[in-house]
């Protein structure tokens, strides 16, 4: 009997085992039959154990073993909500944070919860409506469904909830308007609805009754109309964020009312009308950003007189004189005021008692003496007061100030001597004085500002020499100390600087010889040295700047032959007018394009008429006939020696090239004006200009002038295999301006060539990073961008199936000659039926790192928005000119890096410091757009069509007009930034 007990105990045990497990254990195993798990996290959960209460993310109530609280964030779920956590009727916790749930919240289920008192869904994939029926969780107090795909109205029905403390549904697709039922919650403490595309209109005034309500976050939300007097009834209200938004009328008196507020932030509206009274009462207020708006009036003194960290103003109208008041706050960190009517001088104690940081005061009509204290407290980083009427010299405590880093005095009255401490101060590395009478020496306490990256100088009364301290900034890329009474020569430390890509030192009285190891100065982009007394040749070295775009050394003495080494050079601007030149113009500037670039040398000969006189240019055709006949003879030899030797190495490979590539393997794809077995001939490792993981690439200069590019794939087995259909089938049938042309291929066996036509100026990627970058010029860049926009539009949309590319990156975007962009390596390429409809799971992630979109990353499946992902990543490196993935970013890519520091340090920080100031709303549009493609969630990315819409108009912005709103408008930092020619 014993016996037959245990052998039924033995059979039973796992169908009893599973029986053991409670009813709420049970459901927790079928919400993981409806989670896909690739991370594994939900291995406890298991039919083994009789409650669920040791299982990850799991709390149970400690007596009665029933579930109280899951927590599964961070877990890398996906699959649809998991509709049977509604039926665990003790709980009061969810969250799912930070997943991929990507369904619609079904409405039944979720009216299950009983007991539910915090609901956290927020960072997922979720889509649809925000069912009806939360409405019916009467207990809940928290719900956060932020950042999701979520559509529809925000429902009325949520103003019902009797308990709910916190509501955010930030960053959606919300349409409709902002309900007024939510002023009826009276016990809540935090509405947070910013970045959702909601129906123009008003805010609310109900949300005035909300008297528990401590955070009003509404930037972004498409809101018209008047503030609502009302809110001025919010007494707990710490924060109030309205920014971002097309909000009229004037900033309500009722504001007043606001005891405990810390911040307020009404920046990018259309708000009118000067500031309200009532001000004094605000005693908690460290913040007020108001900038951005058609403000008038003056500054009001009791404004002024708070305790303010941050005080905003810039892009008003406002007028007036700045309250003496404000010098005495004592936590004044942020001052800007820029692009106002302000006028008088500044209150003189300023700094005295604040912590001063950032001072942006430009484009006002403030006059008098720069206050001594702006440093007092030791903290300045910032000055910045471009374009102003400041007079008088600069303070002497200037030079003490240790923690300045950005000093800007452009185009000011200021006179006398600079400090001479402040030339050398350690953490300056942007100092700008141009456009002031200010005179004495460059200091030679110059080498103390190591971090030194931009000097600019012109336009004053500078004298003396330039001192030999100067080649002791590494870090410098920009010198100007033009239109001044710089004299002596320029000392050979200069050759050390090896960052430098522009030496403005024209109109000055420097002497003496161009400096022997100029050849050094690789990045030098711009070199002008015109009107000034230097004497001697011209430094045949200056042919190795092959980055050189303008040489300007006009109005000199200087001598001799013009170095044919010149030639190597591809000048937009070239001038060596009025010196003492003598000799040939070298044949490349023989022409009447450059003929105003010689004029005033009349010892100059050449192929320009009236550049010298009769008796050398018929000097100068004996000597070319001479040429011709030496070079004719040359050439015929030349020829015969070739030819010979072609019909040599002919035969003697003829055997060996039928037997490696059969001419029936050959396939093209176009009409050919060549050879396929040439191509082969040709194929010297002395040619390669490229190898990677997939094989090695071959620059082939054909009989007939033309250049092809033949890329050898390794080996035969898998992928390889793949790759070479894959870039076949995918480029053998394409045809647009924007996408590299295939020529031809062939397939032998180990063999597998592909011929494609050759792109002089290589990939983006290498010209970013190398010593051409500043080839690539803001309109260049701008052009790049919209070509590959419309190569990957076109595969997107125009292909009939649609092409995914998988692998979009600055180093398959190939330049022409011109700098056409063009899409390039198909190999990982995918056909994908519907490609705007659905996606298709691949097997193995394709792409490059840096590049690949987060949601491809974890799910293998593709669509368009993983291309759209990497594309936006390649906008990015062309406004920051940085890689996607570097060590200073530390744990982050360039995405995240370009977030986080536009967030804490500004534009002036992200862009690119070779790119013209002159583009800065352009490249501000631009960014927006590279940042829209990167979104991380990819519903809201855009579609190829509207990058390319987007990426025309944002380039067909004025050059330098002032930025009323936008999306990066809250990560300017400097007034200077909305205008010509002051962004760094």
């Amino acid at each position: 009997m014993l016996l037959f007990l245990l052998f039924f105990l033995f059979f039973l045990s796992p169908p009893l085992l599973t029986l053991s497990l409670n009813q709420d254990g049970l459901f927790l195993l079928r919400a993981r039959q409806q989670l896909s798990d690739p991370n594994n996290y939900l291995t406890t959960w298991n039919s083994a154990d009789a409650t669920p209460c040791r299982w990850s993310g799991v709390t149970c109530n400690n007596l009665t073993g029933a579930v109280t609280a899951v927590n599964l964030s961070f877990a890398g779920l996906s699959g649809p909500f998991p509709s049977s956590l509604c039926r665990l009727q003790s709980l009061t916790s969810l969250s799912l944070s930070n997943n991929y749930i990507n369904s619609t919240l079904p409405a039944v289920a979720i009216a299950g919860f009983r007991s539910l008192r915090h609901l956290d869904l927020s960072m997922n994939n979720l889509v649809g409506p925000i069912p009806d029926t939360l409405s019916q969780i009467t207990t809940l107090r928290s719900l956060d469904l932020s950042y999701n795909n979520f559509s529809g109205d925000i429902p009325a029905s949520l103003g019902q909830l009797p308990q709910l403390e916190s509501l955010h549904i930030v960053y959606n697709l919300l349409e409709g308007t902002i309900p007024s039922s939510l002023g009826n919650i009276s016990t809540l403490k935090e509405l947070q609805l910013a970045y959702n595309p909601f129906t123009p209109g008003p805010i609310p005034s109900q949300l005035g009754n909300l008297t528990n309500l401590e955070n009003l976050w509404l930037r972004e939300c498409n809101l018209v109309g008047p503030i609502p007097t009302s809110l001025g009834n919010l007494a707990r209200l710490t924060v109030l964020d309205l920014s971002v938004n097309n909000l009229t009328g004037t900033i309500p008196e009722s504001f007043s009312g606001l005891k405990s507020v810390i911040q307020i932030e009404l920046y990018s509206n259309s708000l009118s009308g000067e500031l309200p009274a009532g001000f004094s009462n605000l005693t908690r207020l460290e913040m007020f950003d108001a900038s951005m708006n058609e403000l008038t009036g003056t500054i009001p003194a009791e404004l002024c007189e708070l305790q303010l960290a941050s005080l905003n103003l810039y892009l008003n109208k406002l007028e007036g004189s700045l309250p003496e008041s404000i010098a005495r706050s004592e936590k004044l960190s942020e001052l800007k005021l820029f692009n106002n009517n302000l006028v008088g001088t500044l209150p003189s104690d300023l700094g005295s008692n604040s912590p001063l940081e950032i001072i942006d005061i430009s484009y006002t009509q403030f006059s008098g003496e720069i206050p001594a204290n702006l440093c007092r407290q030791g903290k300045l980083e910032v000055l910045i007061m471009i374009n102003g009427s400041f007079s008088g010299e600069i303070p002497e405590s200037l030079g003490n100030c240790k923690s300045l880093r950005r000093i800007r005095l452009k185009n000011n009255k200021l006179s006398g001597v600079v400090p001479y401490a402040l030339w050398g101060l350690p953490h300056l590395f942007y100092l700008e004085l141009m456009d002031n009478s200010l005179s004495g020496n460059i200091s030679n306490a110059i080498y103390g500002a190591y971090n030194m990256s931009s000097l600019l100088l012109s336009k004053n009364k500078f004298s003396g020499s330039i001192p030999d301290e100067i080649g002791l900034l590494h870090n410098l890329v920009e010198f100007d100390a033009s239109h001044n009474n710089l004299s002596g020569r320029i000392p050979t430390s200069v050759v050390k600087l090896s960052q430098l890509f522009s030496l403005d030192l024209g109109d000055n009285q420097l002497s003496g010889e161009i400096p022997g190891g100029i050849g050094h100065l690789t990045k030098l982009t711009d070199l002008n040295l015109a009107n000034n007394r230097f004497n001697g040749n011209i430094p045949s070295e200056l042919g190795s700047l092959t980055v050189l775009s303008v040489l300007d050394l006009s109005c000199n003495y200087l001598s001799g032959e013009i170095p044919l080494q010149l030639q190597n050079l591809k000048l937009g601007e070239l001038n060596l007018s009025n010196n003492k030149l003598s000799g040939d113009i070298p044949p490349l500037y023989a022409n009447d394009r450059y003929r105003m670039s010689f004029v005033g040398n009349p010892g100059l000969c050449g192929h320009l008429s009236g550049l010298c006189p009769s008796s050398g240019e018929s000097k100068s055709k004996y000597r070319r006939y001479l040429w011709i006949f030496r070079s004719i003879f040359v050439l015929a030899g030349a020829v015969f020696i070739v030819g010979m030797a072609w019909f040599y190495l002919k035969y003697r490979n003829l055997n060996k090239l039928k037997k490696g590539f059969n001419i029936s393997k050959w396939m093209s794809f176009h009409k050919l004006g060549f050879s396929e077995l040439e191509i082969v001939k040709l194929m010297s490792e002395d040619n390669v200009i490229g190898s990677g993981a997939s094989g090695k690439v071959y620059k082939v200069v054909l009989s007939n002038g033309e250049v092809v590019a033949v890329k050898k794939l390794w080996g035969t087995v898998g992928s390889k295999k793949d790759e070479f259909d894959v870039e076949v089938e995918t480029l053998g049938k394409i045809r647009h301006k924007n996408i590299v042309r295939l020529w031809c291929c062939c397939n032998s066996g180990d063999n597998k060539l592909l011929v494609y036509e050759y792109m002089p100026n290589g990939s983006l990627g290498d010209m970013l990073k190398n010593s051409k970058k500043s080839l690539l010029n803001w309109p260049t860049r701008c052009k790049i961008a919209i070509d590959a926009a419309e190569g990957l539009s076109y595969l997107h949309h125009d292909c009939v199936p649609p092409i995914v590319h998988r692998d979009i990156k600055s180093n398959n975007i190939l330049l022409d000659g011109e700098f056409v962009a063009k899409v390039a390596d198909f190999g990982v390429a995918k056909i994908v039926a519907g490609v705007n409809q659905g996606t298709e799971s691949m097997s193995v992630i394709a792409g490059s790192y840096g590049y690949i979109a987060p949601e491809y990353a974890y799910t293998l499946r593709v669509n368009e928005k993983s291309d759209i992902y990497s594309f936006g990543v390649v906008i990015l490196e062309l406004v920051t000119g940085k890689p996607p993935i570097d060590a200073e970013y530390g744990e982050n890519n360039l995405v995240k890096w370009v977030s986080s520091t536009l967030e804490k340090e500004g534009l002036d920080h992200v862009i690119d410091p070779i790119l013209d100031s002159k583009y800065s709303e352009q490249i501000s549009k631009v960014l927006s757009v590279g940042l829209l493609c990167t979104s991380s969630l990819p519903i809201t990315r855009p579609s190829m069509r509207k990058v390319v819409k987007m990426l025309q108009e944002a380039t067909t912005a004025p050059e330098s007009t002032s930025v009323k709103s936008g999306n990066l408008s809250p990560y300017y930092n400097d007034g200077a930034s909305y205008n010509q020619g002051n962004v760094v």
